[in-house]
């Protein structure tokens, strides 16, 4: 996909300014500030009648050397929910002076912390076996085959009790 966008346009979506496709469809100025995000661009600068002076190398608007530092420090994406929704929804991401981002909703309300992700283990199936053996549990294929009469579970009837107790959520 090629978006022409005026350099303007990406630092202030409320700026006057080209924002189309290559086949001259328009698009938001705020889906061109999202998609720029993370893109592949050719910055090219023109003279005042609209003729082509330079054209740049095509480069990363986020090098993958600092996409996987990124990665690696943060886990994922560290808005809760998604990105899309800071150019699209109107969705607000604030530097804090620690350096912690604060999010906010639209209509201005921060948006709650959101725990970070629960580091996986180099070999997930290993590490759950293990804990597993060292329980006593063995699971194999009929783990789930009740163990009364030979009838078949009645998964909904099960739930609904559990949810009765209180052990479901």
């Amino acid at each position: 996909m090629v978006v022409h966008v005026d350099a303007r346009v990406l630092a202030d979506a409320e700026h006057p300014g080209q924002s189309v496709l290559d086949d001259g469809v328009r698009v938001s100025a705020q889906t061109s500030q999202r998609l720029a995000c993370d893109a592949s661009r050719v910055v090219m600068r023109h003279d005042g009648e609209g003729r082509l002076l330079e054209v740049g190398a095509r480069t990363r608007t986020i090098p993958p050397a600092l996409r996987r530092a990124l990665e690696h420090r943060d886990q994922g994406c560290r808005f809760p929910g998604c990105h899309g929704a800071v150019h699209e929804e109107g969705y607000q991401v604030e530097r804090q002076a620690d350096g912690e981002l604060k999010f906010r909703h639209p209509q201005g309300w921060a948006i709650p912390y959101v725990l970070p992700r629960i580091p996986v283990p180099d070999d997930p199936v290993q590490t759950i076996r293990a804990r597993n053996a060292s329980q006593g549990l063995e699971l194999d294929a009929h783990i789930a085959t009740p163990g009364w009469r030979g009838e078949r579970l009645d998964v909904a009837y099960a739930i609904d009790v559990l949810q009765v107790t209180g052990r479901v959520a």
